[in-house]
């Protein structure tokens, strides 16, 4: 089976997420993620691998930085790990990330159908319903030792299934599904956010740009993504709240040509992610927008006192674009 290309994949991604109602991003080879999708209130953060063994630790942060501060779903589709091909509906996981085969996220696009079976060291796990799994077996007056004997596991084992303690094996869980007559594994939720400590892993020393850390924003830098950095206000990324963030790029002696190019990106990530976004610069050749992208000087932030107020100016010049 020869390796399907990465950009065919993405293509491929792309034209399945465009046709069961996702809006999608334009592609970004060069960023931590590839692309963002959103359909009504799911936002998808994707990252595209052949080899799902290449992406390393700081790079997998960042992706979980920038999802937590969307409220969005980090996601890896691959194709291999090492030199066997993923398996399909079974969930691997890098870096604390979820990943799955393009299969897979057919399957939970179209079919609308999750994973339950998990990769993890050792083999294939799945997590049972303890409380249903107990339920039909009090209701079948069954003991812990009766049910271990007929599945062919210790009373014990049981009991741990019973109190979500341990996953079980694929075939232990479909032998009790066939003795009870009863469904008791549960499905993966791929979809979930990254947790909130996330948001803090910051590299230090980054706090550029400083006018907006005066101004009372939490600022989270980024390295590889579209944008320089996200800004949210202090209290809202203690709260870990529903307000979408502030995508802002800066001058950093960037040509107007470059930072044309730039605002083509902005706009269309503040589309699918929903949040406003705002040019940092000095350059007075530039007017108070830049294709359609709100501009404000440093100046200007320096005589603001809130972040209300310089949220007000992106607005209006938003508005007047």
């Amino acid at each position: 089976m020869s390796t399907v290309p990465r950009s065919h994949v993405l293509q491929e991604i792309n034209k399945l997420l465009s046709n069961h109602g996702f809006e999608t991003s334009h592609i970004y080879d060069r960023s931590c993620f590839d692309m963002m999708a959103r359909r009504k209130l799911l936002l998808l953060l994707l990252k595209v691998l052949v080899n799902i063994d290449g992406i390393n630790g700081p790079q997998a942060q960042e992706i979980k930085r920038v999802s937590h501060t969307f409220l969005a779903s980090p996601l890896i589709v691959g194709l291999k790990s090492k030199t066997e091909y993923l398996e399909e509906d079974v969930v691997y996981e890098r870096h604390g990330i979820p990943v799955i085969g393009l299969e897979t996220l057919k399957n939970m696009i179209i079919e609308g159908e999750s994973p339950e079976i998990i990769a993890d060291r050792g083999g294939y796990y799945v997590q049972v319903n303890g409380e249903v799994l107990k339920e039909v077996r009090e209701d079948c007056n069954l003991s812990l030792k009766d049910l271990a004997d007929l599945a062919h596991v210790s009373r014990e084992t049981i009991y741990k299934y019973e109190h979500g303690m341990v996953r079980a094996c694929p075939e232990t869980a479909m032998l009790l599904e066939d003795i009870l007559d009863i469904k008791i594994t549960l499905s993966i939720d791929i979809f979930k956010k990254p947790e909130k400590q996330m948001a803090q892993e910051i590299p230090e020393g980054k706090s550029e740009p400083r006018e907006l850390v005066n101004l009372g924003f939490g600022v989270i830098p980024t390295q590889k993504t579209p944008f320089d950095t996200l800004a949210k206000v202090e209290h809202d990324l203690k709260k870990s709240n529903t307000e979408n963030p502030l995508i802002a790029n800066l001058e950093k002696n960037r040509t107007p040509r470059t930072l044309k190019k730039m605002a083509i990106n902005l706009r269309d990530l503040s589309m699918i992610t929903e949040s406003a976004s705002v040019f940092i610069l000095d350059n007075k050749k530039i007017k108070e927008s830049l294709d359609g992208i709100p501009v404000v000087r440093s100046w200007e932030m320096n005589e603001m006192e809130t972040p209300a107020e310089f949220l007000k100016l992106i607005k209006e010049r938003n508005e007047c674009s």
